[in-house]
């Protein structure tokens, strides 16, 4: 059996703690900043965790 290769892609931007838990960047965050809220700007700035039926796919591609 072939072994489990990490998504290339899924790699860069998802990030895994010592834990195990997965961590991604919040959308809205690229453009038309200007009329977005300072408060809603910042709060793109946070990471947020993955969770639901989207971990275990996540955990397929980094290849846990």
């Amino acid at each position: 059996m072939p072994k489990m290769k990490t998504d290339t892609s899924a790699k860069k931007r998802i990030k895994v703690t010592g834990t195990g838990r997965l961590f991604r960047r919040k959308s809205g965050k690229t453009q038309a900043l200007t009329k977005k809220d300072t408060s809603r700007r910042l709060r793109g700035k946070q990471m947020a965790e993955v969770v639901g039926a989207d971990r275990n796919r996540m955990k397929r591609l980094m290849g846990r």
